[in-house]
């Protein structure tokens, strides 16, 4: 493996980590942001995320491997997040604490729901670069970015209304992040062990990140009774990554 490869595959995986702390910002100079709003800016982070699942992971794999290892992977890394999120204690502040019983603090357990979304983000970043098509990893890192300023202002404002300091908020919001530069670490290493491995990490990643979509996202931003902003937010978050996705790949 190319060390420049495997810089790039950190380093983009970084950012898009920090840019969940980035998307908590506003937390800092706006007293609130409105459940409309917060619910249209998730379906614009899972149609981002949906386009970039498509165009920059499963297209390449089965261009790359055929559909066999394209459905394989995509069915393994939909089992390996459903794994996690069955055997990891987590909480959501809506509908509230999922997997085993834990005595941790309710903040710890809200953490390790945004990381469960987090590192399948990260995993695809470096999955990508590991292809070795520096403009693909930036394509994937870009879009996982974008999706995650808006995911920071989801986990910020809710912990405000809980009652925590909005410091705290920005804090634990990036702390969240941190799961992607790991992620994307394992995923550049993984695919460098082979080149036959490829096909199936691209599927495992896209596998993995339309399941915390229809499971968590998109699940998340209809609870409050703001379907059709969030439907509408998905349906522009996937036309701005196809437009990137083109512009970038011209």
């Amino acid at each position: 493996m190319d060390s420049k490869i495997l810089l790039w595959g950190f380093l983009a995986s970084l950012g898009t980590g920090l840019a969940t702390g980035i998307g908590a910002l506003p937390v800092l100079f706006l007293r609130d942001i409105s459940d409309r709003v917060l619910d249209s800016l998730l379906g614009f982070a899972a149609g981002v995320m949906l386009a970039a699942s498509m165009f920059s992971l499963l297209v390449p794999a089965v261009e790359i491997g055929g559909i066999y290892p394209a459905v394989i992977g995509l069915i393994i890394g939909s089992v390996f997040v459903d794994l996690l999120d069955m055997f990891i204690p987590h909480m959501h502040f809506i509908s509230g604490p999922e997997g085993p019983s834990s005595s941790l603090r309710k903040i710890w357990l809200f953490i390790f729901a945004i990381t469960l979304h987090n590192f399948p983000e990260g995993l695809s970043v470096g999955v990508s670069f590991g292809t070795g098509d520096i403009t693909s990893g930036l394509i994937v890192a870009i879009a996982i970015g974008l999706q995650n300023i808006p995911e920071g202002s989801g986990v910020a404002f809710p912990l405000v209304r809980e009652g925590y300091s909005r410091f705290k908020a920005v804090l634990y919001a990036t702390l969240s992040g941190l799961a992607e530069p790991i992620a994307g670490l394992i995923g550049v290493l993984a695919v460098s062990l082979s080149t036959s491995v490829l096909p199936y990490a691209l599927a495992f990643a896209a596998g993995a990140m339309i399941y915390v979509i229809s499971d968590e996202i998109i699940p998340e931003s209809h609870r409050k009774g703001f379907e059709k902003e969030a439907t509408f937010g998905l349906i522009a978050g996937f036309i701005v990554m196809m437009f990137l996705d083109n512009a970038l790949k011209a």
